[in-house]
């Protein structure tokens, strides 16, 4: 006779003279101990010789479970797998199954870190993001459904945040699945735009000729640390990525050469080029270097105070807000919203105006079009130095009109 719920709950937990064994149906019985503790297990044989294993207690595991798994391991045996080894190689396969927070700081480590210019701004984000969340969690048994929830929920607020997350969340299940690590990107096939309706919004904020009036007052009569004022001044004239100079080291300024030369992996096309930016440094500019260079006890430019540290990403993320409140207090003057970022922008809407676009793209760090790039490698030095002369004359005319 079958089992059954009401047979199986009557000897539930109670005692026996000994240990018996009941049958079901298709190898599947249960092993009934002296304290009626219930196992269920499969019977079969294999190459000939008979074998059981178990796969559950009763009630953790119920009759109608059971006989589904006593079928999955038939239609495996059918195949020409054991099914003890089956269930040995499942158990293992889960103890050791690799959770997000271990994927991620492969990946980063192995991957990310060495590719990616601002891959210290993705560790941030998984770490503020992500693996608060389904760290902890094997990668594989995370649905899709789960992916999409903390990054639709953090598009809502932040949409950069959430481009940033979904796009490096690919691309690390993406680099787990070709090596096995995982069984599968479960977001290789989601867009930011067509599925999760994130828009990576190219900012069009540059500053006006009086907005650049007041941000240079502001710069040097707030309180402002000096070296930050030499900073900032410093991203506006140049036009450069805040990080290149961030990490420049008093090394990479030749002030006889009157050269600043950024180094491949501290510029954004540098991992693919492995070419450093060459810049010409203007003597209307050397005064600033200099400053910052006394100013500064490391061999960074800029450094953290009291260390050998270059200055933190997040470290000129407060500036624009001084700036404002000075603006505000002093001028009565609400300045729109703008990031350091802006600065480079102002730079290069100006330097439209003052020189060649492909000038202007070299000052900025920018590849250039199509096959221009791969047959000119001339460093335009004495151009760019004309150009940004050209752009620092501007901001002084400005300044004191």
């Amino acid at each position: 006779m079958a089992l059954s719920d009401t047979w199986l709950k009557s000897i539930l937990s109670k005692d026996h003279d000994k240990a018996f064994e009941k049958a079901d149906r298709d190898g599947l019985s249960v092993r009934v101990s002296p304290k009626g503790k219930i196992t269920f297990q499969i019977r079969y044989r294999y190459v000939g010789k008979a074998s059981r294993v178990d796969l559950g207690s009763y009630p953790s595991l119920g009759l109608k479970d059971a006989r589904i798994e006593c079928a999955r391991l038939r239609a495996e045996l059918e195949k020409g797998y054991n099914p003890k080894v089956v269930k040995v190689t499942e158990k293992n396969a889960i103890i050791t199954a690799i959770t997000v927070s271990k994927l991620f700081y492969d990946w980063y480590e192995s991957y990310c870190a060495e590719n990616k210019v601002g891959h210290f701004e993705v560790k941030r984000s998984f770490e503020l993001h992500i693996l608060p969340k389904i760290g902890k969690i094997p990668v594989d048994q995370i649905l899709l459904k789960t992916w999409l929830e903390i990054i639709e929920n953090k598009s809502k607020k932040t949409p950069a945040i959430a481009h940033r997350l979904l796009t490096n969340a690919k691309q690390m299940l993406k680099w787990g699945a070709k090596r096995r690590m995982i069984r599968e990107n479960v977001l290789n096939d989601i867009s930011p735009r067509a599925d999760l309706n994130i828009n990576k919004n190219v900012g069009s904020r540059s500053f006006n000729d009086n907005e650049i009036k007041l941000f240079l007052l502001a710069l040097n009569h707030s309180r402002i640390a000096h070296k930050n004022k030499l900073f900032l001044k410093l991203c506006l004239v140049l036009g450069c990525r805040n990080g290149e100079l961030r990490l420049a080291k008093k090394s990479d300024f030749d002030m006889v050469k009157m050269v600043w030369t950024v180094p491949p992996e501290n510029h954004k096309t540098g991992k693919t080029t492995n070419k450093p930016l060459v810049r010409p440094i203007i003597p209307q500019i050397v005064h600033f270097i200099e400053e910052a260079m006394l100013l500064s006890d490391s061999d960074y430019l800029f450094n953290n105070a009291g260390t050998n540290e270059p200055m933190g990403r997040s470290a000129p993320l407060s500036l624009p807000y001084n700036i404002n409140q000075w603006l505000r207090k002093n001028m009565d003057f609400d300045m729109p919203h703008w990031s350091v970022h802006d600065l480079r922008k102002t730079a290069r809407t100006n330097l439209s105006t003052l020189t060649e676009p492909h000038i202007a793209e070299i000052i900025l760090g920018h590849k250039l079009p199509g096959q221009w790039q791969v047959y000119d490698h001339h460093a335009y030095l004495s151009e760019q130095g004309v150009a940004y002369s050209a752009w620092f004359d501007r901001l002084t005319t400005i300044e004191n009109d």
